[in-house]
């Protein structure tokens, strides 16, 4: 795709280096908030999933977002089937909870579950996951971490693919990597070994960081400064996947006419007439024209921002405004065009 096209409704445009990661294990979803992270993690889970395969989408912000787009009860701290994908996959759900991450912890390395439930009753866990925030990210990426390497072991609860709905691009480097997090709070011990355990996942090619976003300057410029950030940090960076596009009503030269509000009132007039809205005309064609012209605005601002994109050299999938929002079919859909763009 050129900066001079926009795609249309049903595109899936994937420009940059190969869109395929056959090692990744791990698929990390990330973008700034309303850019549509969780749509997007669903979708590449669902795809992700076909012709008889297993994936886990997994979330840690407590927000229940997954089972709200599969109409599901909310997320209990366990994994539970909530929808087959195309082919007889499958596709489970967890929202992972720091507190009972830490009391997996406490069994995994002290086998002090039951001292831990005492723990949480007094409010000691909540106490210990806020003051270390640190902590607290290594346990939810810990859980993440703990199910990509049932497949390493051939588990028979293994995963084929784990998606993670991660927190936001402006938080992901630190919620990522918990090696710097934790280097204040533990140099030695189980817990040391536990973030380089995460790390020794996180920082591989078993890992693949994708960023959501808009063709917008506040979410293109997070995208660009998240990916950097990323890359300085030795973290593995994925694919950028644009989203909810809208492609332009006017041809190139009706949007160059219409920005110098030069589009010809006659043709207008001629429209409104087929319309049966002529005796209208004095109030709905001043209208027409400052709509034309904020729409020109509008689709010069997008190409610019999709080459910066581009410029990034990244995989990158473009995923349209669904007019009916996103519902399960709409989730199918944009799986299905992930998959056309090569995301898998």
């Amino acid at each position: 795709m050129t900066s001079s096209a926009m795609p249309t409704p049903d595109a899936a445009v994937t420009s940059g280096a190969s869109a395929s990661w056959p090692e990744v294990n791990l698929h990390v979803v990330s973008g700034k908030g309303g850019t549509g992270k969780t749509t997007v993690a669903a979708a590449l889970a669902l795809e992700l999933a076909r012709h008889g395969r297993r994936t886990l989408l997994v979330e840690v912000e407590g927000r229940q977002g997954i089972a709200q787009l599969f109409d599901t009860p909310p997320l209990p701290y366990e994994e539970r089937k909530v929808a087959v994908a195309p082919g007889g996959g499958e596709v489970y759900a967890l929202a992972i909870d720091a507190q009972d991450a830490l009391l997996d912890y406490l069994e995994s390395f002290y086998n002090l579950r039951r001292a831990g439930s005492a723990l949480r009753r007094m409010g000691a866990v909540d106490f210990v996951t806020t003051i270390a925030p640190g902590l607290r990210d290594v346990l939810l990426t810990g859980k993440a971490i703990e199910v990509v390497r049932r497949k390493e072991k051939h588990a028979s609860d293994a995963y084929d693919a784990v998606i993670l709905d991660a927190p936001p691009t402006g938080r992901i480097t630190k919620f990522l990597n918990v090696n710097s997090e934790m280097s204040g709070l533990a140099k030695a011990g189980p817990i040391h070994k536990h973030a380089d355990l995460v790390m020794s996942v996180i920082a591989s090619p078993q890992t693949a960081v994708h960023i959501v976003t808009l063709l917008e300057e506040m979410p293109v410029q997070e995208t660009i400064d998240g990916i950097a950030d990323l890359r300085d940090n030795s973290l593995p960076v994925g694919g950028v996947i644009v989203n909810m596009t809208r492609p332009p009503v006017l041809t190139d030269r009706e949007l160059a006419m219409a920005a110098k509000g030069t589009l010809p009132p006659a043709a207008i007039r001629s429209s409104l007439e087929r319309a049966g809205l002529a005796a209208h005309e004095n109030e709905i064609l001043p209208a027409l024209m400052r709509e034309a012209s904020d729409h020109s605005q509008r689709v010069a601002l997008e190409r610019r921002e999709m080459t910066r994109i581009e410029e990034l050299g990244l995989p990158t999938a473009v995923l349209p405004l669904l007019a009916d929002g996103v519902d399960l079919g709409g989730l199918y859909e944009l799986a299905e065009l992930l998959g056309e763009a090569g995301l898998r």
